[in-house]
C-alpha cells in the first residue's frame, strides 16, 4: 500500500485555478522530486499536503486513512487539520527559525508546545521534556551541529540554519518529510552541505518530497519525478525516463531552458 496518495486535488485562488486534478501516490521510503517553472504551483501543493492551504476538490490518504476529502466536512475541522499537519514535515525555502530561541530550543519546540497540553505536564515536566531534548540532540548531531546548539540564528550561515530547520522538521518523527526548493535561498558554496545531509536522509529510506530545481540532484536522489506545467502533472515517471528521455513536449522545452541558465 502507498503511503501517500494525492487524488484528484484542485486549488483556486480567486478566479486563478492553481492546481489542475492532481494525482499521484508515493510509496514508504520513496523519494519524490516535483521539477517545473515558477508559478506551475509546485509550492502550492506541498502547502495543500501540509494543510497550509485546503484544496478545494480531491483527497489525501495517508497509509490508507483519509486526512482530507474536500466533499467530507469531518475532515476539515481545525482542530483535525492542526493533528493532521503532524503527518508531515516541511522544510520551507527561507528557513523560517525562530531568532528567539537557539538551534536546539527551535528543534525542541513543537515537541515542547505538543507536551504542554498533556495533563500531566506540570507534575511530569522533568521526565517529559528529557527524551524530547535528548531526540533534538541527537538531530542536531545527525545533520552535523553538534557544536552549534546553544548558537542562535543570527550566528549560524544560511546553510547551517537549513539543517537546523531539517532536524525540526524530523523531531516530530513524519511519515514524510517535504522540502519546498530547500537551497533556493542559499549561496552556491552552502548548497552542498544541505544537499549531503538530504542525500543522507535518501538513503535511509526517509519518505520524502523535494521541490527542486537542482536536477543533477533530483536525478540522483529521487525513486520518481514530476514535472509540472501550469497546475497540471504533465509527466511523471523514474529519473531517467522525465529527466534522461522525457515524452512530452513542455517537459524538453523546460530542461532545455534550465540546462541554459
Amino acid at each position: 500500500m502507498s503511503i501517500l496518495e494525492v487524488r484528484n486535488i484542485e486549488k483556486h485562488f480567486g478566479d486563478t485555478e492553481v492546481l489542475k486534478d492532481i494525482s499521484f501516490s508515493l510509496e514508504k521510503g520513496q523519494s519524490l522530486a516535483i521539477i517545473g517553472s515558477s508559478g506551475s504551483g509546485k509550492t502550492t501543493l506541498l502547502r495543500c499536503l501540509n494543510f497550509l492551504e485546503r484544496p478545494d476538490h480531491g483527497s489525501i490518504s495517508v497509509q490508507g486513512n483519509v486526512l482530507f476529502d474536500a466533499s467530507d466536512a469531518s475532515t476539515q475541522s481545525e482542530e483535525q487539520i492542526r493533528r493532521k499537519r503532524l503527518h508531515f514535515g516541511l522544510v520551507f525555502q527561507n528557513f523560517n527559525l525562530f531568532p528567539q530561541y537557539t538551534a536546539l530550543e527551535n528543534v525542541m519546540l513543537a515537541g515542547t508546545l505538543l507536551a504542554k497540553e498533556r495533563p500531566d505536564y506540570k507534575t511530569r515536566k522533568k521526565e517529559i521534556l528529557d527524551p524530547i531534548r535528548t531526540g533534538a540532540v541527537d538531530l542536531l548531531a545527525q545533520v552535523g551541529l553538534q557544536t552549534r546548539m546553544d548558537n542562535y540564528p543570527h550566528q549560524l550561515s544560511g546553510g547551517q540554519q537549513q539543517r537546523v530547520a531539517i532536524a525540526r522538521a524530523l523531531a516530530l518523527e513524519p511519515d514524510i518529510l517535504c522540502f519546498d526548493e530547500p537551497t533556493s535561498a542559499l549561496d552556491p558554496e552552502l548548497t552542498g552541505e544541505v544537499l549531503k545531509v538530504i542525500r543522507s536522509l535518501a538513503e535511509r529510506e526517509t519518505t520524502m518530497i523535494i521541490v527542486t530545481h537542482e536536477m543533477d540532484f533530483a536525478r540522483d536522489v529521487a525513486d520518481q519525478i514530476i514535472f509540472m506545467d501550469d497546475g497540471f502533472i504533465v509527466e511523471q515517471g523514474p529519473p531517467e525516463q522525465v529527466i534522461g528521455n522525457p515524452r512530452e513536449e513542455r517537459t524538453r522545452q523546460f530542461l532545455n531552458h534550465f540546462s541554459k541558465e
